[in-house]
């Protein structure tokens, strides 16, 4: 009996042992897993605290002045920033593509949008402190009040359309339009809008004057054509993508649209540009760099834009 005593006890000693030894490799299992899961957590919440202090940290104020032509592509991309960059706070004027130019140029804001090239509006070494930043394609389009539309007057000759804001032909009946006057809305010499206008629907004829129906600014514009019968004007398609209450008006054929302009159907167009005096700074260049990135260049052509890369023809 003792015999088997000693046996029983050493088996319930090995029996032990081995229960001891499956409890340990579990156990060093688990807690190898829990170490693991507790480091990539670590990690996760590190590169998220990393992001977030990222942008927490980029902090200023950014001012510019310039083209109402490309006024609703920055605003709406100011918005945008600013959603990321909640330190960050943008001031956007219009005043014209030379206006822009100016105040750029004499350092009274950091950016100068323009319809133009600087050398345009400012003499050689103004103009050569610039950087330029170009940023899209902007087509520009002649409108007309919809009774105009609704009297025949859908397409012009680019002849026609020189004759009409020469002052040479003064009613719509003389184009197969209705028997009334012609009320010309038009843009100052300072405007980039106009001088695209002139350059490539004009084949740069001067306009005539028409003080009384002049502004400064692409919306009045828009909504003096729509208010005054008889009116025609011309504006960036970016104020024509809703319902605008206004007609454009196709030149030789060619509707104003981004596709015709991608295509080289359709003359009147220029590149934007946002210009700076001399290398930004960190926080403006994050913010031209946004405008130019393919997550904003995705949504260019829903605001009225065309994307620089997506034209067939680069030169008129």
């Amino acid at each position: 009996m003792k015999t088997r005593k000693v046996m029983a006890l050493a088996g319930a000693g090995v029996l032990a042992v081995s229960m001891m030894t499956g409890c340990g490799s579990s156990s060093s299992t688990a807690s190898t897993t829990a170490a693991t899961t507790t480091a990539a957590a670590a990690e996760t919440t590190k590169e998220t605290a990393t992001a977030a202090e990222k942008t927490a940290d980029l902090t200023g104020s950014i001012t510019a002045a310039g083209s109402s032509a490309l006024k609703p592509l920055v605003d709406d991309a100011a918005d945008m920033f600013i959603e990321k960059y909640p330190d960050v706070s943008i001031t956007i004027d219009a005043g014209g593509s030379g206006e822009g130019l100016k105040q750029v140029s004499e350092g009274t804001v950091n950016i100068g949008n323009s319809d133009v090239e600087a050398s345009a509006k400012l003499d050689e070494t103004q103009a050569k402190e610039l950087v330029d930043h170009q940023v899209c394609v902007v087509t520009m389009a002649p409108i007309v009040n919809n009774d105009v539309k609704e009297g025949g007057v859908e397409d012009l000759t680019k002849q026609q359309l020189i004759d009409i804001f020469t002052g040479k032909t003064t009613n719509w009946k003389e184009v197969g339009g209705p028997d009334e006057s012609i009320v010309l809305v038009t843009r100052p010499t300072s405007s980039g809008t106009r001088a695209t206008f002139q350059k490539y629907a004009l084949d740069g004829n001067e306009e005539a004057s028409n003080t009384s129906m002049e502004t400064d600014d692409s919306g009045v514009l828009l909504q003096n054509v729509k208010d005054t019968k008889g009116a025609i004007g011309y504006v960036a398609l970016s104020y024509l993508t809703g319902d605008a209450g206004v007609a454009t008006v196709a030149i030789d054929g060619a509707e104003p649209t981004l596709e015709n302009t991608y295509a080289g159907k359709y003359p009147v167009w220029t590149f934007e540009h946002m210009y700076t005096k001399g290398e930004p700074d960190e926080v403006v260049s994050a913010f031209l760099d946004y405008i130019m990135s393919d997550e904003y260049g995705a949504k260019m052509e829903s605001l009225g834009y065309g994307v620089s890369s997506k034209m067939t023809n680069t030169e008129h």
